[in-house]
């Protein structure tokens, strides 16, 4: 792509299962439609981090042969365990239905991605890794009409300038965002044309993920197994994640709510920790850790969804916030509002008939599905035990159709004071289960210019010390899984410093700052993590 400036019929933003399902899905509505996606990571699926267990519905509709194309789901789940931990005893549970597996796959989410991409490129469309898009493009009536390319400034409102080299234009018939969970294209669109004045805010969870080889004896292909309780008190909402892939690998990993209280906690450090309990230790004891990484995810479901179209394009997949949360799986929906919104764009560009995707979308399952759980999540902001009540007269009592809808908070404003909370003491890392969050970060082969412009923005930097650090304790320091936040004590006291080169972007700061005062935007093109597998 060596042109300044480009056009498509459609340009999609992000080469996860959403933007490539569109793509795929116009590919073989029309072979003649041009598409190309634009994606941040240098290869497909570097930038990708899920559980993951896939729910193959989605792609048994966009390839029913997908078997037979080499898709890589080797490790059909065939046991579902749901444990209840306390600090040293494991006890099962009823496994709630959400959470049954049957017919379901252990994989890894990235490496479905390349596989997707490979099948986009064999239907004609073009695919740019290594190209993160900066902002959205506009016409004189206020329509999205394509996207620049490359790193950008942002002045003090947190809107994009060309404070920097501005990059490649592409232009677009279409635009789809695809950004996948916090997107800043997304973001940018949703403040712009007010997508959210008539849904709750979106609420997140943090997800911290390590993928380890294992004691072949301990290894048992095709076991899922999901914790509630220890480390986590009743407050904040959170569990694990145990999944045995084959060749003696396991899929690890903790989310915390993004809604929790105490600025003195670490989702770092409680998954840390999470992994001295007895169970989890005897598992790991004898492996190795083979990666890391952190990525947070949509957990507002349903009343959380903003409009889906803007002038000139659309939101799809996480980008808008089709995660299942009792569930726990979001690919499928991701991939099926994809598939949905290249026939809806197939009609409006070839058969010049309206556009119709919102309606497409809330007439599809993803809306039935979300709908019928839409109380669950929200039902543990009051305790994890009020919660479990809740989610069980949700699914067994009503089964979804309660004649009322819960209603969710932005996660910023449940920060409360320091002095208000009560200190948390996490152990020392062991090095061999328990690791620091600098030799984590290695883990996620992360790959940086260093004279690339900073993309973490401080709309006011006084606040992280007059605001943060002082009423706060820092919290920064805490909710980033990698290290980027640090506070460095100088002659005049204590200064904040920034590690952008370790970042994983996991969108937890752009997310849970208490007053709204970080700004994350994507790097370079092809920076960050470079995930294998994950």
């Amino acid at each position: 792509m060596n042109e300044d400036k480009m056009s498509y019929d459609v340009v999609i933003v992000g080469a996860g299962p959403a933007g490539l399902g569109a793509a795929i899905r116009l590919k073989q509505l029309d072979p003649k439609i041009t598409v190309c996606i634009l994606e941040k990571g240098a290869e497909v699926g570097n930038h990708i981090l899920s559980g993951a267990i896939i729910e193959p519905r989605a792609l048994n509709d966009l390839f029913p042969d997908w078997r037979a194309r080499g898709a890589p789901l080797e490790t059909p789940a065939i046991k579902d365990h749901f444990l209840f931990l306390t600090a040293y005893h494991a006890w099962p549970m009823p496994t709630p239905p959400q959470m049954h597996n049957k017919g379901n796959y252990i994989a890894s989410l990235g490496a479905l991605c390349k596989w997707l991409a490979g099948q986009a490129e064999a239907l004609g469309v073009e695919i740019f890794p290594g190209f993160a898009g900066s902002c959205c493009l506009f016409n004189d009536e206020n329509q999205v009409v394509g996207i620049e390319t490359g790193p950008q400034g942002l002045d003090s409102n947190g809107n994009p300038t060309s404070r920097y080299e501005p990059g490649v234009k592409i232009f677009g018939k279409m635009t789809l965002l695809a950004e996948g969970c916090r997107g800043s294209l997304t973001q940018e669109i949703i403040k712009r044309y007010a997508l959210d004045s008539e849904s709750d805010p979106q609420t997140y969870g943090l997800g911290i993920k390590e993928i380890w080889e294992i004691d072949p004896s301990k290894s048992k292909p095709g076991h899922v197994i999901h914790t509630i309780g220890w480390p986590l008190k009743n407050h904040p909402y959170g569990g694990s994640f145990i999944y045995h892939l084959n060749n003696n690998k396991v899929l690890i990993g903790f989310v915390v709510g993004l809604d929790y209280q105490n600025p003195h906690l670490s989702p770092f450090e409680e998954f840390q920790r999470f992994k001295t309990h007895p169970f989890v230790r005897n598992l790991l004891t004898g492996g190795r850790c083979l990666s890391y990484g952190a990525r947070s995810l949509n957990e507002g479901g349903y009343q959380s969804i903003p409009k889906l179209e803007f002038p000139g394009g659309s939101l799809i997949g996480c980008a808008a916030g089709f995660l299942n949360v009792p569930k726990i799986k979001g690919s499928h929906t991701a991939l099926k509002s994809g598939m949905i919104a290249g026939e809806a764009v197939y009609e409006y560009l070839v058969k010049g008939a309206p556009y119709t995707y919102q309606k497409r979308l809330e007439e599809s399952w993803i809306y039935k599905e979300l709908y019928k759980v839409r109380n669950i999540r929200p039902g543990f902001q009051k305790g994890l035990w009020i919660g479990l009540i809740n989610a069980a007269f949700e699914t067994y009592i009503t089964r979804g159709r309660s004649p009322w809808t819960l209603e969710n908070h932005a996660d910023y404003k449940r920060l409360k004071k320091a002095n208000q909370c009560t200190p948390i003491s996490y152990p020392k890392p062991d090095g061999k289960i328990t690791f620091d969050r600098l030799s984590s970060v290695y883990r996620s082969n992360i790959q940086y210019d260093e004279n690339q412009p900073n993309p973490l923005h401080l709309k006011d930097p006084q606040k992280a010390l007059s605001i943060n650090y002082e009423l706060y304790d820092f919290p920064e320091g805490r909710y980033c899984p990698a290290h980027v936040y640090e506070l460095v004590e100088g002659p005049e006291g204590p200064r904040l410093h920034m590690n952008p080169s370790n970042c994983v972007h996991c969108k937890a700061c752009d997310i849970k700052d208490p007053t709204q005062n970080i700004t994350w935007t994507p790097p370079e093109g092809g920076s960050g993590p470079h995930y294998v597998n994950m």
